[in-house]
């Protein structure tokens, strides 16, 4: 019997050489034992986590070619099983693998950076570290084209920042493009700041921002917008900016800023807040309506004091075009002097400034009058050679009242029952005013300084006004102490306050009445 060639070698091996062998399997099957030899002896002693980690980390080797034991014979691709035994011999295994996360060295934590990592190396050297900002470098209102060539920005900014520093704007009209002119050149210009409430400002002061251009800068009505730059400091070049105002084209109109205005009158209000009686607010539209005529406008501000019943007693005055009522409510999120009366007299001043004759700033307890029966045109007339004029003054007593049984009280309206005027004299009391607005670049609570023109105080023979102190915040019968009607010429004392007794007012009151109904109908009030 012939033997058959065997193309390999004797089944006793000989030296160990290395063998070439297909690399992707082998590192599988040694990958594989290498798991469960490891899964099987660490299972008491590694985390689950950590097997996983080693696992991974065998799995991951390189690809190389394994050197074969010297005992372990490999047949060739073209013997068959009967020419040889194969010997198993064992497979050499590596050391458990190290979690992944205790090989991988340790990296220093780094050191913050920027200023707050900075130490003096003086302990008594000290850094201050500023977190925040205080108050904003300006919180605009409104923006107004003033005239032709001028413009008025009003809002506030931070009192301490322009009270101790240096602040300042610069204004830019940036005009649209035309088939006239594809590339206009933007007109810029310095401007003039205004603060007009006499440092009553708490963190918030008012500002009015003048900007006045060499010549109208839209003379071509193509359009454009007004950028102010709010600088904060002459020391700096840091600043903000911002859009101001836009002007669509078409929409300038020179003929706004000559008379006739739309009305003879205006009455610019401070901001309404707290709990305000509804009744005193219909008494006080009813008799102004009045008193001003049809070709007059009252402007409100509603600080929170517009509740729905106020509201209601205005709405027939809204619908019938004479009130207008603006919510400045989110005045509240920046603190200046009582609810932001200085921010909104002036917002309203440059919004209405071509819109009246005159515009009158009173609060809703007082009550303009003409002493002498005087029509309030020819009052004005004679005082048309002045941009402002003051009105002085009757302070009212609000909790005194004429006992009279046969009075119904509480169909009588609040000015006419009050009727006892402080008689002390020689006593300086705060005044309302009336200004030509067109002549104002700013204004206050109770005049003016930033106007071009005359002022006068002598008006107290032509115009006053009776002050019925906080009976606008009575929700209540306002009347608390009753007396009998004092003789003429006499005088009654209350609370140590000499009292004269005064009904030019209450004898206006049926007057106002027929006038309310006749206008809105007194039903729509009940």
């Amino acid at each position: 019997m012939k033997k058959k060639d065997a193309g390999g070698g004797g089944g006793g091996g000989g030296g160990g050489a290395f063998v070439a062998a297909p690399c992707v399997d082998i590192k599988l099957f040694v990958a594989s034992l290498a798991f469960l030899t490891l899964f099987v002896a660490l299972w008491q002693l590694q985390p689950y986590g950590s097997l996983l980690a080693a696992a991974r980390s065998s799995a991951s080797a390189p690809p190389c070619a394994l050197p074969l034991a010297n005992n372990t014979k490999v047949h060739s691709a073209n013997s068959t099983s009967s020419d040889a035994a194969t010997k198993t011999a064992p497979v050499a295994t590596s050391a458990p693998a190290i979690p992944a996360a205790a090989a991988a060295p340790k990296r220093p934590v780094p050191r913050p950076s920027g200023s707050a990592a900075v130490r003096p190396e003086d302990p008594n050297k000290r850094v201050l570290r500023p977190y925040g900002s205080a108050a904003a470098l300006f919180v605009q209102m409104g923006a107004y084209r003033g005239g032709p060539r001028t413009f008025a920005i009003v809002g506030l900014a931070s009192k301490p920042t322009h009270v101790f520093g240096t602040p300042y704007f610069k204004c830019e009209w940036q005009p649209n493009p035309s088939a006239a002119d594809p590339a206009p050149r933007a007109v810029r210009t310095k401007a003039y700041k205004i603060l007009p409430d006499w440092g009553y400002g708490r963190v918030y002061t008012t500002v009015v921002v003048n900007c006045t251009f060499p010549s109208n800068p839209n003379a071509a009505n193509a359009g454009g917008r007004l950028l102010v730059h709010a600088y904060h400091s002459t020391a700096s070049r840091r600043y903000e900016r911002f859009v101001a105002l836009e002007e669509a084209p078409g929409a300038y109109d020179e003929a706004a800023f000559s008379p006739p205005f739309q009305y003879d009158y205006l009455y610019c209000g401070s901001s309404l807040y707290g709990n305000l009686s509804a009744d005193r607010m219909r008494e006080w539209v009813a008799y102004h309506a009045h008193f001003f005529g049809p070709r007059s406008h009252f402007v409100f501000h509603d600080a929170g004091g517009v509740s729905p019943e106020v509201r209601a007693v205005l709405e027939p005055w809204i619908r019938a075009g004479r009130v207008t009522v603006q919510d400045v409510r989110a005045q509240a999120e920046f603190d200046s002097y009582y609810y932001n009366q200085f921010l909104v007299v002036n917002d309203c001043l440059h919004r209405y400034r071509h819109a009246a004759n005159w515009t009158f700033f009173f609060d809703v307890d007082e009550y303009l009058y003409l002493p002498n029966g005087q029509a309030l045109d020819q009052v004005l007339g004679r005082l048309s050679g002045y941009t402002q004029f003051t009105i002085e003054q009757n302070p009212m007593s609000t909790k005194l009242c004429v006992k009279n049984p046969r009075n119904d009280y509480s169909r009588e309206w609040g000015f006419e029952k009050f009727v006892f005027r402080n008689s002390i004299t020689r006593v300086r009391r705060d005044r309302k005013y009336a200004i030509q607005a067109r002549n104002a670049y700013a204004t206050g609570v109770h005049m003016s300084q930033n106007i071009y023109g005359r002022s006068t105080h002598k008006t107290e023979a032509l115009i006053r006004y009776y002050h019925y102190h906080n009976s606008i915040n009575v929700l209540g019968e306002p009347c608390q102490e009753f007396v009998p009607r004092p003789g003429s010429g006499r005088k009654v004392t209350f609370e140590g306050v000499p009292y004269v007794y005064d009904d030019a007012m209450k004898r206006l009151a049926g007057e106002v009445r027929r006038f309310e109904n006749e206008t809105i109908g007194s039903s729509s009030l009940t």
